[in-house]
């Protein structure tokens, strides 16, 4: 009898233990998920602001109809041009001769995102990320000197 009771506490004790370890597992696994996602939203915004700082003049970011959607076109010299955009899904990024007929399907795939929001007013650029879940995330760059100013 004594055996009994001893394998019967163990008993209570594994399975309580076994539910604390799943509940923990689970918390562990919406925490990731969540981080991830933020990850993403902010490596994207911060892929997005890198490229407009890489500009080499503020004039030369416009935002340019693309396929279906908007691109953000950065303008390198007079023959080249960068294309950020969103594409089935993705980040996608397309630099190519601006003279050249390529689409949107051409561009090299940045990263999973689940849409990109662009508009140009004055001198604000305003970016609205997407990510795969549906939360949005959005940044306002300042391009100072747009109107024609060469520097």
């Amino acid at each position: 009898m004594d055996g009994l009771i001893a394998l019967l506490l163990f008993g209570v004790f594994a399975a309580c233990l076994l539910a604390v370890l799943l509940t923990g597992a689970g918390a562990y696994k919406r925490l990731n998920a969540r981080n991830e996602a933020a990850y993403n939203r902010r490596t994207c915004m911060q892929y997005v602001a890198n490229r407009v700082h890489q500009a080499p003049r503020p004039a030369d970011v416009m935002i340019e109809s693309f396929g279906d959607g908007n691109a953000l076109a950065i303008a390198d010299g007079d023959d080249f041009v960068t294309r950020v955009y969103y594409y089935d899904g993705y980040l996608m990024e397309l630099y190519n001769s601006a003279f050249d007929q390529l689409g949107p399907q051409d561009g090299e795939k940045i990263m999973e995102i689940g849409g990109l929001d662009l508009s140009l007013e004055d001198e604000l650029l305003t970016v609205t990320v997407t990510d795969s879940e549906g939360k949005r995330c959005e940044m306002i760059l300042a391009l100072p000197g747009r109107e024609g100013d060469a520097g």
